[in-house]
C-alpha cells in the first residue's frame, strides 16, 4: 500500500511542472502573449515587434490578421527591420508602396497552423528541406540548422533564424525570426 501510495505521490509531482509550463504564457518582446487571443492583439504588445505591427497597420492586413486563419506568422523583430538596408523600410511604409509592403508581409505568413513539431517532421518528410507556400504566392524553405534550430531561407537565399518558436495564438501560431525574409 505504501509503495502505491508512494508512486501515486512520485507521478502527481513528475506532472505538475509540466502543467505549470502549459499554463504560462510565453513572453515575447516582454510581454505575455495569451493563446486567447489573435495574433494582431498579441502582436501589438511585444516591444520587439513595433515596426511589423506598424507596417501591418500600413498594409492595411490588421482584419486579414485578425481573422478566423489558422495562420503561421514568421515575425520578425525590430532588429530584423533594422538591418535591412537604409531607407527600405521608410520607403516601404509610404502610401504609394502600399502593394509591395504587402508582398513583404504576406511573405512571411503560411496558411495553416505549423508549429515546431509540423515544421520538424515536414523537414524530415522533405528529406531536409520543408518548402512552404506563403499567402503572397512566394516559397519559403525550412531547414534543420543542428539539432534543434530551424531556419528559413528565403527567395533570395538569404536565411533567418526561428529564435522563439510556438507562440500560439486564438487563430494560428507566430516563430519569431532574427531577418525580415523577401520574395523575389
Amino acid at each position: 500500500m505504501k509503495r502505491t501510495i508512494a508512486f501515486v505521490l512520485l507521478s502527481a509531482l513528475a506532472v505538475l511542472p509540466a502543467v505549470a509550463l502549459a499554463k504560462s504564457d510565453p513572453m515575447v518582446g516582454g510581454q505575455a502573449m495569451y493563446p486567447s487571443k489573435d495574433i494582431v492583439d498579441n502582436a501589438v504588445n511585444s516591444a520587439d515587434h513595433t515596426t511589423l505591427v506598424a507596417a501591418v497597420k500600413a498594409a492595411g492586413l490588421v482584419d486579414t490578421l485578425k481573422g478566423k486563419g489558422p495562420f503561421t506568422v514568421f515575425a520578425p523583430t525590430n532588429a530584423a527591420f533594422s538591418a535591412l538596408p537604409a531607407g527600405t523600410v521608410d520607403g516601404l511604409l509610404k502610401p504609394e508602396n502600399r502593394a509591395g509592403l504587402t508582398k513583404v508581409l504576406t511573405y512571411h505568413v503560411v496558411p495553416g497552423k505549423l508549429d515546431a513539431a509540423a515544421l520538424q517532421k515536414a523537414i524530415k518528410a522533405g528529406n531536409g528541406t520543408a518548402t512552404l507556400k506563403t499567402a503572397s504566392g512566394g516559397m519559403l524553405w525550412a531547414m534543420m540548422n543542428g539539432d534543434r534550430n530551424i531556419v528559413l531561407k528565403d527567395e533570395k537565399g538569404a536565411v533567418a533564424s526561428i529564435s522563439t518558436y510556438d507562440v500560439y495564438q486564438s487563430n494560428g501560431v507566430i516563430h519569431v525570426i532574427d531577418r525580415v525574409v523577401l520574395p523575389n
